[in-house]
C-alpha cells in the first residue's frame, strides 16, 4: 500500500515525512523504521493490514491514569520501529524487521475487522501500541476513524517522534497518547535511541496544543538518566511546556535486551523521582513496575484526598464523581471519564 506524508526529492529518491528521521530512501531501500519502502519511486508501507499482536489490556496498562479508569483497551501493534533503544522492552517485535533481516510478519487484518473485535470483546478504546504506531501510522488511521465513527476512543502509546504534520493527520481522531521521554538529555536519546530529544518536545507541545489528552512516562535507568538535575529539568519542561496537569509515570528499569549492564532501578530512586516531580509542580506523579506502591494511586491535587486506589493495572477503589471531581472538595480531576464505571 502506498504511504501517506512523502516526498519525491530526485529522479530515484524519495523522502518520507512521517517521523522526525525524513529517511533519504533510495530504490528499492527502507528507512530506518524497516517497514518503509521506496518501491520504483514510491514509498509503500509493508505493514499495513500485518498485526503481530491483538489483546484486550486494562487501560492501566498502556499506562494511562487519567483516560477512562477501570476501562478496557484493544490493543493492536505491527512489527517496527523508528527508535533502535538497547533497553527495547518489546525488541522480538519492534526490532524484528532490524534484527532479522528485514522479516516483516503478522496476521492479516483489516481496520474493519479491529473494531469489530474492540466492540465485540466490550473495550472503550483501541491503542496503539506495543511497538511504535507511528510506522504504521496509514493502518492506525483508518482503524481510528472507524473506531471514532462508532464511539469509541484512539490511543497511541509512542515515542513522540512523528513530525507536526502527521500529528495534524491525526488531530480528529486520536484522543489520547501515552509519550515515552526517556530522558532529558540528548545525549542519551542519540547512543541509546538513535534519535535527538528536542522533536519529542515538539510532538508533547503540538499534541497538547491540538487538544490530545497527554500522559508521560520515563523509564529511569540507573547511571543514565536519573541524575536528580535532570530529572528536575524534565519535570520542570513539563510543568512549564505541557501543564502541571500531565501525568507523569517513572518507571522501574529492568535489564532487557541490549542493556544488561545495569542493575534494577532501586525504589528509592523512583521515589526520588517522584518527588521531585511533586516539588516542581506536578499534580500527579506515579511509580510504575512497582505494584503495591502508593505511588500507584491518584488523590486530589488541591485537598490531598484519595480518589483513586490500584493494585498494578487493577482499579480497588474510585472515588472520583462522574462529572470528574474530588468529591471532597470539587476541584475538576484531570482526565476523561475518571469516574467509577459501573
Amino acid at each position: 500500500m502506498e504511504a501517506c506524508l512523502y516526498e519525491t526529492i530526485d529522479r530515484e529518491r524519495v523522502q518520507c515525512n512521517l517521523c522526525h528521521h525524513r529517511c533519504g530512501i533510495k530504490p528499492g531501500g527502507r528507512g530506518i523504521c524497516q517497514v518503509r519502502r521506496n518501491d520504483q519511486g514510491t514509498l509503500t508501507t509493508l505493514v499495513y493490514g500485518q498485526l503481530i499482536a491483538q489483546h484486550v489490556d486494562p487501560i492501566e496498562k498502556k499506562p494511562m491514569f487519567h483516560f477512562m479508569p477501570g476501562s478496557r483497551s484493544y490493543s493492536i501493534a505491527t512489527v517496527g520501529c523508528n527508535f533502535r533503544c538497547s533497553f527495547c522492552q518489546n525488541a522480538d517485535i519492534a526490532q524484528m524487521p532490524r534484527d532479522r533481516e528485514g522479516l516483516v510478519m503478522g496476521a492479516a487484518c483489516t481496520p474493519e475487522a479491529v473494531v469489530d473485535n474492540a466492540q465485540r470483546q466490550r473495550c472503550q478504546s483501541i491503542a496503539y501500541t506495543y511497538t511504535e504506531p507511528t510506522v504504521y501510522f496509514e493502518f492506525a488511521m483508518e482503524t481510528a476513524k472507524i473506531a471514532a465513527a462508532r464511539g469509541i476512543k484512539n490511543i497511541f502509546v509512542t515515542n513522540g517522534y512523528m513530525t507536526a504534520d502527521a500529528l495534524d493527520m491525526a488531530a480528529s481522531w486520536l484522543d489520547g497518547a501515552n509519550v515515552d521521554l526517556k530522558a532529558f538529555n540528548d545525549d542519551f536519546y542519540k547512543k541509546q535511541c538513535g534519535a535527538r530529544l528536542e522533536p519529542v518536545k515538539s510532538s508533547l507541545r503540538k499534541m497538547k496544543a491540538l487538544g490530545i489528552l497527554v500522559e508521560v512516562t520515563t523509564l529511569i535507568i540507573p547511571g543514565l538518566n536519573d541524575e536528580p538535575q535532570e530529572l528536575r529539568d524534565l519535570a520542570a519542561f513539563l510543568v512549564n511546556d505541557i501543564g502541571p496537569e500531565t501525568p507523569w509515570h517513572i518507571s522501574r528499569f529492568h535489564p532487557t535486551y541490549r542493556l544488561v549492564d545495569r542493575p534494577v532501578t532501586p525504589t528509592d530512586t523512583l521515589h526520588r523521582a517522584r518527588d521531585i516531580g511533586h516539588q516542581a509542580g506536578l499534580r500527579y506523579v506515579y511509580v510504575g513496575n512497582v505494584p503495591g506502591e502508593d505511588g500507584e494511586n491518584t488523590s486530589c491535587h488541591a485537598c490531598g484526598a484519595f480518589l483513586i486506589e490500584r493494585w498494578g493495572f487493577t482499579i480497588q477503589r474510585n472515588r472520583v464523581t462522574s462529572d470528574n471531581r474530588c468529591p471532597d472538595c470539587g476541584v475538576p480531576v484531570y482526565g476523561i471519564k475518571m469516574g467509577k464505571r459501573t
